[in-house]
């Protein structure tokens, strides 16, 4: 590997398929916990709550929330303990799953979908820039919205340029973090007052118009934390013990989602029909500071979309730095930001998203208990991954009832451990 060249921060010195050493494993619990925490909260994780209702009834939502967060985050901590233990990014992972050949797939995969969730956070923020302009100053000057995805694109360049480690422990964890949080309390007491108004006992005993199963409200609220399933090893590597990073992982974005989706749910039941999210919190009082501090939290959203696709495209050319990689994928992203129709490309983001599940249901069956020997091909577990995927889609078209994604990692897990003693 040519990392001699790479850039002296340590995470960018370190390639995608090198074990890194124990000297830079820098990230404790509060590390872990703060990190994921941060990338669990996020207006597009509050949209998303705001679909459970008016399918199912406000017990029903919560009770979904909750489960789904849990079974969700633990996955996503599962991976992030594999990845502890070996040092390993996840790229790296899906190359002794799958063999180092065909993984190429999956990781060239992975870099498309992270390139197309950057492109798809700098709209969400320039959105809400716009929309806090709008409201703070009457200001809707047509070239804001440019200017705004300019600002935010260069923004996420510096981020870049920077170190992933020293970005996490200095400003995620002492200063971007309690700032979040005191956004989200004061969101929650807000729209916490609104439901007292109606009536708590009235919001709580209207029921579901039963759109919508809680097979399929559970499958909606796993959908976040397993979108991560791609890039949580990429910083879960820099952990000091495989406990720490397990337990941080899953209590740092289990707390944010549960408290995101309810925030959706709350804001969706005091809301008027139709009304568009962004509005509603920035018609509550203090929303415009709580927003503006949640459209910061933002940022590292994109930056670890960012950061991981160049731990992905590193581990497809050693050539490239993590850190050059890094670079591009932002520049990339602004300009697909800036033309691209983001709103058509989201069913294909989602279809992108679909891969990803079972495949890392391949992932835990093939190396939860070791690492197999390198190869350039492992058929058995190639071929699983590809029944989850038929599965995922089939599931969906036959029973949307019972979700995709639960059963296409169960069939994964089954499967995968089925071949490994063949395919080790």
């Amino acid at each position: 590997m040519a990392q001699a060249s790479y850039s002296s921060s340590p995470d960018t010195a370190v390639s995608s398929t090198t074990v890194v050493p124990t000297a830079q494993r820098t990230f404790g619990f509060t590390d872990h916990a703060s990190l994921w925490f941060s990338l669990g909260v996020g207006l597009l994780v509050i949209q998303v709550g705001a679909y459970l209702l008016p399918g199912l009834s406000a017990p029903q939502a919560l009770l979904a929330v909750v489960l789904g967060s849990l079974l969700g985050s633990g996955l996503l901590a599962w991976v992030a303990a594999i990845g502890c233990r070996h040092g390993l990014s996840s790229s790296a992972l899906i190359g002794r799953s799958l063999g180092q050949h065909f993984a190429v797939l999956p990781v060239g995969l992975n870099v498309l979908q992270l390139l197309g969730w950057t492109a798809f956070e700098l709209v969400v923020m320039r959105d809400g820039t716009s929309a806090i302009a709008g409201e703070l100053f009457g200001f809707k000057a047509a070239w804001l919205p440019t200017v705004a995805t300019l600002v935010w694109g260069a923004l996420l360049l510096g981020l870049a340029n920077g170190s992933m480690t020293g970005l996490v422990r200095r400003f995620v964890k002492h200063a971007g973090l309690p700032l979040i949080i005191a956004s989200l309390c004061w969101l929650s007491w807000q729209f916490g007052s609104r439901v007292a108004a109606v009536g708590f006992d009235t919001w709580w005993s209207r029921p579901g118009d039963g759109s919508m199963s809680m097979l399929s409200a559970i499958d909606l609220v796993i959908a976040m934390p397993v979108s991560w399933l791609p890039l949580v090893a990429d910083y879960a590597r820099y952990g000091r013990h495989t406990g720490s990073a397990l337990r941080g992982t899953w209590i740092g974005y289990a707390v944010a989602n549960i408290w995101c989706y309810t925030l959706g749910v709350m804001v969706v039941s005091t809301a008027p029909a139709g009304a568009d999210l962004v509005a509603t919190l920035l018609l509550a009082q203090g929303g415009l500071i709580a927003l503006g501090l949640i459209l910061v939290d933002e940022a590292d959203n994109a930056y670890g979309d960012v950061h991981s696709g160049a731990v992905s495209t590193n581990f497809l050319t050693d050539r490239v730095s993590i850190r050059a990689a890094g670079m591009a994928l932002a520049v990339v992203a602004t300009g697909c930001a800036l033309v691209l129709p983001m709103h058509s490309l989201e069913p294909f983001l989602l279809m992108l998203s679909s891969i990803f599940v079972p495949l890392f249901g391949v992932v835990i069956s093939q190396l939860t208990e070791g690492l197999p020997a390198s190869r350039s091909v492992r058929w058995g577990p190639a071929v699983v991954w590809l029944l989850g995927i038929a599965c995922f889609h089939a599931c969906a078209q036959l029973a949307p009832a019972w979700g995709s994604a639960l059963p296409s990692l169960a069939l994964t897990l089954v499967l995968g451990r089925l071949v490994r003693g063949r395919s080790a």
